[in-house]
């Protein structure tokens, strides 16, 4: 094994100075260690909005990294600019003789992660890579004949069956951490890269290692109530972890590892939602053309969406008259996340009931979550479309009124985020319009006014959304 004088390594979507498979294989087999940071401006510079909150998250997240690996008599380098050419620079500037980082399996990610590979080993650099994110990857899991798996519980059971403690272990950086270079630079604010400050801390959403660890130790304590509360949004259900793990600020073995070992049905249940990611990270491996607007099902691809005007900004604007989708949209647009019931719920609304095209439903999702993984959103949005590898077949749909009575039976959420409605009678909550016109002048909230009426009619669309799947569906059943 080739011991280095000195190797950079690349962190990117793994923002962490513990159990981090980079680090500590950059640590075992180099004599100095140098750690960077790559503001990317091909990631940057796409962004629609400048008051990102993922951007801010990942701003302060950075921050405390630095000041984490100086602690450890290391430190951060940050730039920003093109991360290919930056890493390249880098490389050469600190005189490395070894390039280290861990998998992105995004598309745009390989493509990327490839040009910095050979642009290194063109100058003599040697480029080491390796899983991280998740706990099996790529072509780990396969059935037995050798194939990926296109259905998730059968992954499942295969994914468990392979599981052992080793899988789950942490990788022990801290016993090469006297390795560490100390060399760090200024990072640069948000305001020098085109971005402002966002309601990211007015929500107090703890961010970087410190604020995973919080969420995370939270968690713990009410993990075995998880399967009976993740459903209600009112209720404190979720870990709330999805965007410390997008971007790396808590291991997935750490977290994988409490659920396997606790055991119990919360814990089960939540292992299964880590395994789930696993899944859809697997599924863009070996299908990457899911993430550029195929359906996994490719006989969906032309399925002819009617996208009737005005249906997806009234999605999009919480202005779609159905209480449950408004609020969960609300929340969106408030805070970029939402609850992940709702995301079930709002995707097949716009899909079935609105008729509007999935992808444009994944795009704003992409653009506006804090927690967005491609990965998972491809496969979320699919799924509620019926276009992807789900078991279930298409005429699953959605209602958007027995969903809300089922899961915030009271309009403890609704009411939150759709403060107009805050006087409307609990049994009127979830369907207002039905409400009589003498008691919606009492509740304040006259539909039509003060609230939209529905911009659909739930059982005429879903009609419609039945007619158009079977057309599409009959030519594959022959």
């Amino acid at each position: 094994m080739t011991e280095y004088a000195r190797a950079l390594v690349w962190f990117r979507r793994d923002l962490r100075d513990f159990d981090h498979a980079a680090l500590y294989h950059a640590l075992k087999r180099s004599r100095q260690v140098v750690c960077a940071f790559i503001f990317d401006r091909d990631i940057l510079d796409t962004l629609p909005d400048p008051a990102d909150r993922r951007v801010e998250f990942i701003h302060a997240s950075v921050g405390e990294l630095q000041q984490a690996l100086a602690a450890r008599g290391g430190g951060l380098v940050v730039r920003h600019g093109v991360a290919r050419d930056e890493i390249v620079q880098l490389a050469a500037d600190f005189q490395a003789e070894a390039v280290f980082f861990n998998h992105d399996d995004d598309p745009a990610a390989l493509v990327r992660d490839a040009a910095v590979e050979a642009a290194l080993r063109a100058r003599d650099i040697a480029v080491h890579h390796t899983k991280d994110a998740v706990i099996f990857e790529r072509e780990e899991v396969l059935t037995a004949g050798g194939t990926p798996y296109s259905v998730f519980t059968p992954y499942k059971n295969a994914w468990l069956k392979r599981l052992t403690p080793f899988d789950l272990q942490a990788y022990p950086v801290d016993v090469y951490t006297n390795r560490l270079a100390a060399q760090s630079s200024v990072i640069p604010s948000l305001q020098d890269m085109g971005f402002e400050p966002t309601n990211l801390f007015e929500m107090k959403l703890p961010t970087g290692m410190a604020g995973g660890a919080q969420l995370f130790e939270d968690f713990l304590d009410r993990i075995d109530r998880y399967q009976d509360a993740r459903d209600f949004p009112a209720q404190k259900g979720p870990s709330t972890l999805s965007v410390h793990l997008r971007f790396g600020t808590v291991s997935i073995r750490q977290l994988a590892a409490a659920a396997w070992q606790q055991g119990g049905r919360g814990a089960q249940t939540w292992l299964s939602e880590l395994i789930w990611r696993d899944f859809y990270h697997q599924i863009l491996w070996h299908r990457p053309d899911v993430a550029c607007g195929h359906s996994f099902k490719r006989q969906y691809d032309a399925l002819p969406w009617p996208n009737p005007p005005g249906h997806f900004e009234a999605w999009c604007e919480a202005r779609t008259g159905y209480p449950l989708v408004d609020a969960a949209m609300r929340q969106l647009n408030q805070t970029g996340y939402m609850h992940n019931r709702l995301r079930m719920v709002a995707a097949s609304f716009l899909a079935k009931d609105l008729l509007v095209d999935w992808r444009l439903g994944e795009r704003y999702f992409a653009d506006t979550l804090i927690d967005f993984d491609l990965a998972a959103n491809s496969g979320g949005w699919q799924w509620a479309a019926s276009v992807g590898c789900d078991a279930q077949p298409w005429f699953r749909i959605f209602n958007p009124v027995t969903q809300s009575e089922r899961f915030d039976a009271q309009g403890k959420f609704i009411r939150r985020y759709l403060p107009e409605l805050a006087h409307v009678p609990d049994t009127f909550i979830h369907s207002p319009w039905t409400l009589p016109a003498a008691e919606q002048q009492r509740a304040g909230c006259v539909i039509g006014r003060d609230y939209p009426l529905p911009i659909v009619d739930h059982a005429v669309q879903r009609g419609l959304a039945l007619a158009l799947f079977k057309q599409a569906a009959l030519p594959a059943l022959k």
